[in-house]
């Protein structure tokens, strides 16, 4: 053997643990970030997709399957119950059957919602819920905040606009499913992230200003309520107050005038 590369004495040095594996020559701090830096997913992004069908494609092409009969059911509800609310405002019952109707396309919205966050994994949290009427509100004034919804328009609006786009995705993923199945995965993530900006843009909560006005709208409410309260609590303070004093008063001024007729001397 030569001796080129050979250390002082002849003799080669060697770890005492040859076969040591990868990981332990990592620091385990470290190894834990690497691992969660490689496996940690987005907040709601799938997977690429992928010739394989896996269960993430499956979810979407369910989605867009369904995309059809729900939106078929949104736009017949809205767009009945709206033409007749319509009709009738001139009557009575006009705005009260259109403010229920606006009630009832913020349970469609909730109901897409859930079923894009079951289906596609999109985390949208809910609209805060509309306030109760108010201490001393009429029913007009409640009608009307509830008329001027801006949650409830934004589902009746995207009620409207589904029914094309679910016919559209139902035929392209039954046509998928028999001739363009070898890439049908990602013609399934093309049309769900449609899908998916269709419900942040338009089921969303309100931005931050309307959230704002809904709690300014609730505080001065409140502060009024509190201040009527406190007003007709000082009104019948000063009320049986000033009562009580002039009772007693009278009553003075009888025993007065009855000791006066009787002993003068006492009376002074």
């Amino acid at each position: 053997m030569s001796r080129i590369g050979r250390p002082p004495g002849g003799v080669i040095p060697t770890s005492p643990h040859p076969c040591t594996p990868w990981r332990t020559a990592v620091a385990p701090g470290r190894l834990a970030l690497m691992t969660a830096s490689i496996t940690a997913p987005d907040n709601d992004r799938p997977p690429p997709a992928r010739f394989a069908f896996d269960r993430h494609t499956w979810k979407e092409i369910a989605h867009l399957l369904a995309n059809l009969p729900t939106a078929l059911l949104g736009f017949v509800y809205v767009t009945v119950t709206i033409s007749v609310g319509a009709g009738l405002s001139v009557t009575v019952v006009g705005l009260p059957l259109l403010a229920l109707v606006l009630m009832g396309a913020r349970g469609i919205g909730r109901a897409e919602r859930a079923r894009a966050r079951a289906l596609l994994g999109v985390r949208i949290d809910e609209p805060s819920p509309l306030p109760g009427p108010a201490r001393g509100e009429g029913v007009f004034a409640s009608v009307w905040s509830r008329l001027k919804d801006p949650v409830a328009w934004r589902s009746v609006l995207y009620s409207f606009i589904r029914l094309p786009w679910g016919v559209l995705t139902f035929t392209v993923m039954m046509v998928g499913l028999f001739v363009l199945w070898p890439v049908l995965p990602f013609i399934a993530r093309g049309l769900t992230n449609a899908d998916r900006a269709m419900v942040r843009g338009l089921l969303s909560p309100s931005d931050e200003l309307e959230r704002r006005i809904a709690e300014l709208e609730s505080d001065r409410g409140v502060v009024v309520d509190t201040a009527a309260a406190d007003l007709r609590r000082i009104e019948r303070d000063l009320h049986d107050g000033a009562q009580a004093r002039l009772v007693a008063l009278a009553m003075g001024l009888g025993l007065a005038k009855e000791k006066l007729l009787e002993d003068p001397d006492a009376a002074a």
